[in-house]
């Protein structure tokens, strides 16, 4: 049996690399550029190596009830793990991937290819430009995603995005986004601001050193007009092998603060992560 080898390929991103996993026989790194962007294991899509993933779908797992089927839109698709994910764990799900490398979109269907029936369908798309045509009311959950190399892109942040994404939900919905921010957290208290402009309630999932400033690192931000199962949500983050807190209401309040709501106009990407702070060499 061949040994898996490495693959090197110019996207429209960077440079992608593919290096399989030597304790896991069908299992991937993907990064661009040295920034790792997914863990996928073919064999175990439930296997979830990354914490922000595992963080992400412990907003699946409490979205609906066990194996409940969800019309899912994925903003941003890189190796398509938690699409894998939903797909494994709530069978007949509907998923609609949105990725803007469409050099990384032909790497993956190539190497790691989502098997037929799997209800996962893949756009090679601008996020934002994809969510203005979708149609209204049209997804149980919205995943954002989206890292132009280690950072979100401005266009993503602002708050006429988030009435589209808003336009998109259904009824009792809910938006997860994966940001990254270190102390004193401006990016991450301009978007606590700007998400409390369109939805009524909100909830964040982090490390606690993160939370405490000690360290740059991802969060997990949800926004809805239903109050979120806070207390499914933290007891799965509590039991993980990476523990995370959930925070909301009055301590969301306060983190936010005075920051101001972001628009189309002033809108600026995440703020580039500390060197190592996400590399890989």
């Amino acid at each position: 049996m061949n040994e898996p080898v490495p693959v090197l390929r110019a996207v429209d991103g960077g440079t992608a690399k593919l290096m399989p996993d030597i304790d896991r026989e069908r299992a991937w790194l993907l990064t661009v550029d040295g920034a790792p962007q997914s863990y996928v294991d073919l064999d175990d899509p439930a296997h979830l190596e990354f914490e922000y993933a595992r963080r992400l779908a412990h907003v699946v797992d409490a979205a609906a009830d066990e194996g409940a089927p969800l019309d899912v839109v994925h903003l941003g698709g890189g190796a398509l793990t938690l699409p894998r994910y939903v797909a494994a764990t709530r069978p007949g799900s509907r998923q609609e991937v949105v990725e803007a490398d469409l050099g990384l979109v032909a790497l993956v269907a190539e190497h790691l290819p989502v098997p037929d029936g799997s209800g996962i369908t893949v756009h090679g798309a601008d996020a934002r430009a994809w969510l203005r045509d979708a149609p209204a009311r049209s997804a149980d959950l919205v995943v954002g995603d989206v890292f132009g190399g280690s950072r979100v892109p401005a266009h993503l942040t602002s708050v006429e995005y988030a009435r589209e994404v808003e336009r998109v939900l259904r009824p009792g919905g809910a938006y997860a986004a994966n940001l990254a921010d270190g102390a004193p957290f401006a990016f991450l208290r301009s978007q606590l601001a700007t998400l409390a402009a369109v939805f009524g309630e909100l909830a964040l999932i982090a490390e606690p050193a993160v939370l405490r400033g000690r360290r740059f690192g991802n969060v997990v931000l949800v926004a809805s007009h239903t109050p979120p199962d806070t207390a499914r949500l933290a007891r799965r983050a509590a039991a993980d092998a990476f523990p995370a807190r959930v925070e909301h209401g009055e301590a969301l309040a306060r983190l936010a603060g005075d920051a101001a709501v972001v628009r189309d106009a002033d809108a600026v990407p995440s703020p580039e992560p500390p060197g190592g702070a996400f590399g890989i060499g």
